[in-house]
């Protein structure tokens, strides 16, 4: 087997990096235009090598989303629970313009950035009256191998 790289950065590379991203945050807001929703709902998309979160009023129509990609987050920091809760403060920029009502939460997948995204929602005091998992579950599974005949 060949040797693995260790990557060693530098302190300054480090903060370029979270410049960059905080500067994607800041880009992401929208123009200012007040809108009352009844209700919304947050939905998380966690796997293994990415986190994507959508917002959506009450009859399904997108109102914004934001996935760890999209804010400068490259290779497998994008499944970590830091840029999991820089998606929600970038989600809530981008949603100052309205005011979200009710809100509902549904989680999907297994990744890292699930319960830090959801905790990251709970902090910033929306008004959350569901928070569910709609994680696909499997009923029967593949077709199992063949007997052995001795």
């Amino acid at each position: 087997m060949g040797k693995k790289a260790v990557i060693k950065e530098n302190v300054s590379e480090t903060l370029k990096e979270q410049e960059k991203i905080e500067t994607n945050i800041k880009k992401s807001g929208g123009a200012a235009q007040s809108k009352k929703l009844e209700s919304s709902k947050f939905y998380i998309a966690s796997s293994y090598n990415n986190t994507l979160i959508t917002v959506t009023d009450d009859k399904g129509n997108v109102l914004a989303w934001s996935s760890a990609g999209n804010l400068g987050f490259k290779g497998p920091r994008k499944a970590t629970p830091y840029a999991a809760t820089s998606i929600v403060d970038g989600l809530l920029q981008k949603l100052k313009k309205f005011d979200l009502g009710k809100v509902s939460i549904f989680v999907k997948g297994v990744g890292g950035g699930r319960e830090a995204a959801v905790r990251a929602l709970i902090n910033n005091n929306l008004n959350i009256q569901v928070i569910r998992d709609v994680t696909p579950i499997a009923h029967n599974g593949p077709r199992k191998k063949k007997a052995r005949r001795v």
